[in-house]
């Protein structure tokens, strides 16, 4: 679902919707959490470009969260961009987008990643090549049907007015890049994936990405709302902690957002601000067959079908 062509591209109007959202998305989220607010800090890339990182830590709710906005560009794209496209080597790139990632404090509340962005490479004297990119996923440490049902409903609801062949598409990618393949488990229990798409023109994939911003809270609010009053005890939270390494491992082994920002020198506090704040590593450990903690493998780190 390639395509070159450069219709109304206007990295201003993209700009000023992912401001928005960032923005929208702060508000809907803060207003979850009593005790603690976003702390905004903006930040300047020598090479061109630069951002504002929101983050948010030690609330009520939110043990640590971030959602950034970023805009970079320079004359450059760093080994991560050319690694799948080698044909863009020694192109010139901007690259914008909004990131987050919020770890709540009760175990019963799944931590949650979205990313929308942008992005624009162009040798001298041709025309820009451009796609958009992003998706939502979601990793629960302990599982509810109704909660997996709905998140994957609500993203096949976005995806269909722009094509019903978008949701299952986007599924699977999603299925397939959040995977822990030196684990042999998924990271949760999905979402949406896309990159490099561009098939519904520069108007429609913004409005496609707008959608998926925004449909992010519509599936997200609703699970958290229902879960972050539950009562739990040094158990729920201790296996919380140890599931928390394999967000850590996939993010510094995997994520290409993390390594391409690193590789184009971003704020590296910025890029790391994903990385919850307390975290657990155990040897060899294997949760007790028959509880909570081995159902989370056996019925939800697995690849499925939550819209039947």
């Amino acid at each position: 679902m390639k395509d070159s062509h450069t219709q109304n591209l206007d990295i201003d109007a993209a700009k000023n919707l992912l401001l928005k959202l960032q923005d929208d998305i702060c508000q809907g989220l803060a207003a979850e959490d009593d005790k603690a607010d976003f702390v905004e800090d903006s930040w300047q890339r020598d090479e061109g470009g630069g951002g504002r990182t929101r983050v948010i830590e030690a609330g009520a709710v939110f043990e640590k969260g971030g959602v950034n906005f970023s805009h970079v560009f320079g004359q450059n794209l760093p080994p991560s961009a050319t690694k799948v496209r080698p044909e863009l080597a020694g192109c010139s790139f901007q690259a914008l987008g909004v990131s987050l990632v919020m770890h709540p404090e009760n175990p019963y509340v799944p931590t949650t990643h979205l990313n929308v962005r942008l992005f624009s490479a162009q040798k001298e004297n041709e025309t820009p090549i451009w796609w958009v990119g992003g998706g939502f996923d979601l990793t629960p440490y302990y599982g509810f049907d109704e909660d997996c049902i709905h998140w994957h409903k609500t993203a096949q609801a976005l995806c269909q007015p722009f094509g019903h062949e978008l949701y299952p598409q986007f599924k699977q990618a999603c299925d397939q890049y959040f995977y822990l393949t030196h684990r042999q488990e998924p990271r949760g229990i999905g979402g949406i994936f896309f990159d490099d798409f561009n098939a519904l023109g520069f108007t429609k994939s913004l409005e496609f990405i707008k959608a998926v911003g925004y449909g992010f809270l519509d599936a997200y609010l609703p699970i958290l709302q229902k879960r972050k009053q539950m009562p739990y005890t040094e158990r729920e939270r201790s296996f919380q902690l140890y599931r928390r390494g394999r967000y850590v491992e996939f993010n510094l082994v995997y994520d290409r957002g993390t390594l391409f920002g690193l590789q184009s020198n971003g704020r590296t506090e910025s890029i790391l601000m994903s990385l919850p704040p307390e975290v657990h590593w155990r040897y060899d450990w294997k949760p007790l067959p028959g509880t909570e903690e081995a159902r989370l493998y056996k019925d939800y780190l697995v690849f499925k079908n939550w819209c039947q």
